[in-house]
């Protein structure tokens, strides 16, 4: 492939794992839908803030694994564009640069749409927004190699965009909105620890400490499976709390757990590979089948 081009720009910003950061706005969105306070321009600017965002996280990764040299052979897919010399890290980091601006003009339009409205008038959303930049590079190169990675991610792509996209449309948090981010939160950590557990043998000897490397391998299958059923008991509470019908929710959980119990069966056939990488399109799908349909049950 052609060096910097801009198809290797798109491997790169790993598309695919786009869905992690738009499942928490929709969620967030679904909630404002059922209180009233629905804005789409509102939701669509969320929507690009936290792709944006999930695109300079995955690009901090590629860079910060090909400085450190932690990328090896099993590991290596079209996405590490860095490791393969696809893109120089001299444009990867323009590159990252570039794609945190562009984040930093949908989080500046959001703040221009809702400031007037909001409590603070915008100061706590720039705040937020400037701590998910700091955090982007943070995770990459400190708290991941710290087993802090999952409770980061029950934060940044669990309550904070939940929260968030709630709070710019109903001006307030609230309890199921809470609620819905350790939803988001907890299920979207289902690819991290896939992720992780695929990768703990390299994980071990390059020093990061994720913690199916620090608890073992059992207690990584373990995690994948309690992910689910946290989720579905949190929906079920949530169902209570916005006095939902509890039909649809107990539907949507059955689907979702059904999704997941299959997921986790071959995980344990697989056990190790670049196999598990067809687990990881199966988390993804599952979480993304959950988050709609649990949308569409708060909604209604």
């Amino acid at each position: 492939m052609k060096q910097n081009s801009l198809k290797i720009w798109l491997l790169a910003a790993r598309p695919k794992t786009l869905t992690g950061a738009i499942i928490p706005v929709i969620l967030g969105g679904a909630l404002a839908y059922h209180d009233g306070v629905f804005n789409w321009p509102l939701v669509i600017c969320c929507v690009l803030f936290a792709c944006f965002m999930q695109v300079a996280a995955n690009m901090i990764n590629d860079l910060y694994d090909f400085e450190k040299g932690t990328d090896r052979e099993d590991r290596l897919g079209p996405e590490r564009a860095c490791a393969q010399g696809w893109i120089t890290p001299k444009a990867m980091r323009y590159g990252i640069g570039v794609i945190l601006c562009f984040a930093s003009i949908a989080g500046l339009v959001t703040l221009s749409l809702c400031w007037k409205n909001l409590p603070y008038h915008g100061i706590e959303l720039f705040a937020t927004g400037v701590v998910c930049i700091i955090f982007a590079f943070l995770y990459t190169y400190v708290l991941s190699y710290m087993g802090l990675g999952d409770l980061l991610v029950l934060v940044f792509f669990g309550l904070v965009p939940v929260c968030g996209t709630y709070y710019i449309q109903a001006h307030e948090i609230t309890t199921p909105a809470i609620l819905l981010g350790l939803i988001a939160g907890i299920s979207i950590d289902a690819l991290l620890v896939i992720n992780n557990f695929r990768d703990r043998e390299q994980d071990r000897i390059s020093g990061k400490k994720t913690l199916v490397v620090l608890l073992g391998e059992r207690f990584g299958l373990f995690h994948y499976m309690a992910i689910s059923i946290i989720s579905c008991w949190l929906a079920i509470l949530l169902c209570y709390f916005i006095g939902g019908r509890l039909l649809f929710f107990q539907l949507v959980c059955l689907v979702y757990l059904s999704l997941h119990i299959y997921a986790w069966v071959k995980i344990r056939e697989i056990r190790s590979g670049k196999a598990l990488n067809y687990i990881l399109g199966l988390t993804s799908r599952n979480m993304l089948i959950f988050a709609l349909l649990l949308a569409c049950a708060i909604a209604i």
